[in-house]
């Protein structure tokens, strides 16, 4: 039940504002409405660049509950938990993490991704459930995400994370908010009132993909997910991937893709263990175990195999 306090907190948030700029919105013609919502999503962008000293932080806690077997578990509701649950899906065909390792948390649940249940955000005890259900840790980052930065299931989530001991961090779009109180790690990016007000979707939803993209992609290159910007961890579930890995190895080992495919053939699809078979014309049994050996980051071993048989050429 919402209380007189509780909706005058409401209508202060400056996302709920409606702002004179757009009082006229129902009246521009389509390219001028086009327009206008083009430039505010430009401004989204910005205001993210502007906080990139709140989310470097963030990521460098998550790598290290990451490296020592932890997860990066997102909570959300609505739009939020929308967002946070698309980032985790994504995480594994592109990096090749466990199912898991990156999770969403959406109040509701699976159901409510696909159909909105905009009255499940209300209940605290209910985001601490979904973490006692999962399990959550010491070695675990939580993420909270809100819009307003005050969302009840998300809250309730945060306090369960931080008496479990697990890291905690946020993502709100306004400024001095109870999530922010409760985070280790806060990030509150103020994105102004919306074009439609009080549409989180747009502007903050905008900041929110944006925030993830860069927490998780970031984190993923630190442990190694990556050569360059090479997507090297990729599934090649299908003919798309499987011609995108063929790229990688060749561009990474300099052998013809006729051979890169072939390393990956005999790799059984790795792209990694295939790019060290193509380079140095090892087999994939002693290829994996060198990866094994340098922490299953292939630079580190690629340099290594690298001066070995630059040593070999001197003597």
């Amino acid at each position: 039940m919402t209380t007189a306090s509780d909706a005058a907190q409401l209508a202060r948030l400056a996302t709920e504002q409606a702002d004179s700029e757009f009082s006229d919105l129902d009246r521009l013609p389509v390219p001028e409405l086009v327009t206008l919502m083009a430039v505010q999503a430009r401004r989204a962008g910005e205001a993210v660049a502007q906080a990139s000293g709140l989310i470097a932080p963030v990521v460098e806690a998550v790598v290290k509950r990451l490296a020592i077997g932890g997860r990066l578990i997102y909570v959300g509701a609505g739009t939020a938990g929308r967002i946070g649950m698309l980032d985790a899906a994504e995480a594994a065909p592109t990096f090749g993490v466990p199912d898991g390792m990156i999770a969403g948390i959406m109040a509701g649940g699976q159901e409510a991704f696909g159909s909105a249940q905009e009255n499940v955000e209300d209940e605290p005890a209910a985001g601490a459930d979904a973490l006692d259900r999962m399990g959550v840790g010491k070695r675990d980052a939580v993420l909270g995400i809100s819009a307003s930065g005050r969302t009840p299931y998300v809250l309730g989530a945060l306090r369960r994370a931080n008496e479990v001991g697990a890291l905690t961090a946020c993502l709100a779009c306004n400024e001095n908010t109870p999530l922010g109180a409760l985070a280790q790690f806060p990030i509150e990016i103020r994105v102004g009132p919306e074009v439609i007000a009080g549409s989180t979707r747009l502007n903050a939803g905008t900041v929110q993909k944006i925030v993830l993209n860069i927490i998780s992609t970031a984190s993923m290159v630190r442990l190694g997910k990556t050569y360059g910007s090479l997507m090297v961890e990729v599934r090649p579930t299908n003919a798309k991937l499987r011609e995108r890995a063929v790229r990688i190895v060749t561009a990474i080992s300099g052998v013809s893709s006729r051979d890169a495919r072939r390393a990956l053939v005999a790799s059984g699809w790795r792209p990694k263990v295939a790019s060290i078979v193509a380079a140095y014309r090892m087999d994939p049994e002693a290829a994996s175990a060198l990866l094994e050996q340098y922490g299953d980051r292939l630079r580190d071993a690629m340099d290594a195999s690298r001066a070995t048989n630059d040593g070999a050429g001197r003597t």
